[in-house]
């Protein structure tokens, strides 16, 4: 080893190997980030041949995509808080891990109850973009926070997209979904290391109790409400069992804001879910959570409906889903690295409202026009150019007007109402589709498609309002 200058080794400064450092830690948030991303949507090209290979429907097969997001919204408070409790780093750990373990139990899996077990396991891993974004703010200089923050968070859209494509592949090789399972659990276990060995448990303790009851109560309120959505077209909307779920979902929203309103330390401090900030900034969330997780669902059944036989789609196979994302996954990947050059000048508020509009204009693209693949390659520039926008610019939005200690909580906060806006909308289309259908089976009509690329439109063009509201509200920030 050799001094070449006064605080240089081998022609490095301190400063060189800090930054060199920092860039290792960011490229394994992103890896651990995108792999997280995949699990959502690696799924979703292959339920259409799921609800064959598992004797269930649409409603059925669906909970493979909603169990994850439905953990993942009850998860990452939790995780969060821990996070701000024992350290981000920690629960990272924790995070990828039931990833790995439910991506297993997938891979062995032969009926529906099991998958869905796995696949919840697999959700809880959606804790891991608020607990990055809190590693971020823990370790990063303030000069670099937004583009790291911008990035990170746009993983979210390139690891999705990425999924389908991957899964394509796959599936074109192999009737069985287990393989794709066996590839998220190592990549999951790679990621984990990448974090191990690169980033710090940096930050602040702040002590205290986990609110398990709120935890509890916020599960029970989820699960009410996205069982009535998605199983009212079968039961029916004035069903005693569809109104009976309402009500105790209802009932345990009123419980759950008592509970948390009353506890010294609660899941979710419900000034940071709708505090003057902070309320507009979760209802974007929610809105293009909704847009987003609804339009990765209802775009791969479509590409794979037989036009042949039912007089629309696009007759595509499990590949021509991800062939199709490819446009998207690329604009995702663009924008993520440079929203936060454009959130610098414009202010993050300012720049989710124009990802928003963006993401809008790609479902209303489809609502009225959707005969070819010329109309579906239209509707992914679109996509990609609005959610790698969106998302990269909401992660910053999520937490810069919050104390550095509650970083944690307010990103698992935001990303809380945007997994529950997912899962809703994964209910919302899900019961569109299958209470109208084609006379004599169970292929839902071109206007049930039509009515949810048209709902998923209204959900991307509310959050730009939003975004655009708040932005004028607080200059832009």
């Amino acid at each position: 080893m050799t001094t070449t200058a006064v605080g240089q080794v081998d022609g490095k400064t301190p400063e060189d190997r800090a930054q060199a450092h920092l860039g290792l830690t960011l490229l394994a948030l992103c890896a651990a980030g995108l792999v997280v991303s995949l699990q959502q949507t690696v799924v979703i090209p292959l339920l259409p041949r799921m609800i064959v290979q598992l004797h269930t429907d649409v409603a059925g097969v669906t909970w493979l995509f909603t169990a994850a997001l439905l953990s993942g919204a009850v998860a990452t408070p939790l995780l969060s808080r821990f996070g701000d409790m024992y350290g981000k780093k920690p629960m990272v750990m924790v995070a990828m891990g039931l990833l790995v373990t439910g991506s297993v139990i997938c891979a062995l899996a032969g009926s529906l109850p099991v998958y869905i077990v796995g696949r919840a396991l697999q959700g809880i891993s959606s804790a891991l973009i608020p607990l990055a974004i809190g590693i971020i703010r823990d370790t990063f200089p303030r000069e670099r926070l937004v583009s790291a923050i911008g990035i990170v968070s746009g993983t979210m859209g390139i690891g999705g997209t990425v999924g389908l494509l991957v899964t394509g592949l796959i599936a074109d090789h192999t009737q069985s979904p287990h393989p794709v399972f066996w590839l998220t659990a190592g990549l999951g276990v790679l990621a984990t290391v990448l974090i191990q060995v690169s980033a710090k448990n940096n930050g602040v303790r702040h002590g205290g109790k986990p609110d398990f009851i709120g935890a509890g109560l916020l599960a029970g309120l989820l699960v009410c409400l996205l069982l009535a959505i998605s199983e009212g077209p079968r039961w029916g909307w004035g069903s005693g069992s569809t109104l009976a779920l309402f009500a105790a979902a209802a009932a345990f929203a009123a419980v759950w804001v008592f509970a948390e309103l009353k506890i010294e330390q609660p899941l979710v401090r419900l000034q940071l879910l709708v505090g003057p900030q902070s309320l507009s900034a979760n209802l974007a969330s929610f809105l293009l959570g909704f847009s987003m997780f609804g339009a990765f669902t209802l775009v791969s059944n479509f590409i794979q409906t037989p036009a042949d036989k039912v007089g629309y789609g696009l007759s595509g196979t499990v590949l021509s889903v991800g062939l199709y994302g490819i446009p998207s996954a690329a604009l995702m990947t663009f924008f993520s690295f440079n929203t936060g050059r454009i959130s610098a000048k414009i202010g993050p508020a300012y720049t989710l409202s124009i990802g928003s509009a963006f993401a809008g204009l790609s479902m209303g693209w489809l609502a009225v026009s959707h005969g070819s693949g010329t109309d579906m390659i239209i509707a992914n520039v679109l996509q990609g150019t609005g959610f790698g926008i969106g998302y990269a610019a909401l992660g910053t939005l999520a937490v810069q007007h919050v104390a550095m200690s509650e970083s944690g909580i307010a990103s698992g906060i935001n990303s809380l109402v945007r997994t529950a806006g997912g899962s809703i909308a994964g209910a919302v289309t899900g019961s569109i589709l299958t209470a109208h259908v084609i006379s004599g089976g169970h292929v839902p009509t071109e206007s049930a498609y039509v009515a949810s690329f048209a709902t998923l439109a209204v959900g991307a063009f509310g959050a730009a309002a939003v975004a655009l509201w708040h932005g004028l509200r607080h200059n832009g920030n």
